[in-house]
């Protein structure tokens, strides 16, 4: 069942880019309401009120009653723009909505037991939420702020699609009647990577021969020079000997 929430808003006359300054500058917001076969009407809205709203969850996701002077419109938001770097919104627009004609939004994801289930509880594991929102379809009357998908059975391995969210009553996901790739996955739970071990320093290892090759030979040390044999000391005095000259006087 959808929730309905009170919107105060004011019409005003003044129109264009200089309105809008100005309308800013008296802490107002500028905003729009269009759709619904109906002409577009300018409104305004308090900046305060409006940032504190464009901070809770439902203001994105609910029907929104705007209350306009005397009368009463039901609407939902559909675009809102901020400052690049103030804490001010600078636009609100809003689209009025039919009871009888669906409409289609983006709700978040709430995930439930999380902690609490045998992946949460196994050590070195990492479970990612790969969509955090998704696109619905239903009549405003059945618009849920969010979606649940409880985790209390994920195990490590197990991957949650799309297909398995649980859905209220009169709420479809279009993006399942495309094909069965457009049925992604929403939470995955796996061990984490355990790192590599280090590479051996350069030079500790030795190489590896190639399967069925053999290991080179290692190289033969090289033969130390042969040395001159040595002379015998008998032929050393022999010579000696030979060698004396007689001198005549």
């Amino acid at each position: 069942m959808a929730k309905i929430r009170n919107v105060p808003v004011e019409f005003r006359a003044d129109e264009g880019k200089g309105a809008s300054r100005r309308l800013r500058a008296a802490g107002k917001v500028p905003a729009i309401l269009y759709g619904g076969g109906q002409a577009p009407r300018a409104l305004q809205m308090d900046q305060l009120l409006a940032y504190r709203y464009a901070n809770n969850e439902w203001f994105y996701t609910s029907i929104l009653e705007l209350d306009v002077g005397n009368e009463t419109q039901k609407a939902l938001l559909r675009d809102l723009q901020r400052h690049p770097y103030k804490p001010m919104l600078l636009h609100i627009d809003f689209q009025r909505v039919s009871e009888t004609e669906p409409v289609r939004l983006r709700v978040p994801l709430h995930f439930l037991n999380q902690a609490t289930s045998p992946a949460g509880k196994t050590g070195g594991s990492l479970i990612l939420h790969e969509l955090n929102d998704v696109e619905i379809s239903c009549l405003p009357k059945d618009l849920p702020e969010y979606l649940e998908v409880d985790l209390a059975e994920l195990k490590v391995g197990d991957t949650i699609h799309v297909s398995d969210i649980k859905l209220p009553e009169g709420v479809e996901i279009p993006s399942l009647k495309l094909g069965r790739e457009h049925n992604v996955a929403v939470v995955v739970a796996r061990m984490a990577i355990e790192e590599a071990p280090e590479a051996p320093a350069e030079g500790a290892a030795q190489a590896v021969p190639a399967a069925g090759k053999k290991p080179a030979a290692p190289a033969k040390a090289a033969a130390p020079a042969k040395a001159a044999p040595a002379k015998p000391a008998a032929n050393r005095k022999r010579l000696a000997g030979s060698g004396t000259a007689s001198t005549s006087f």
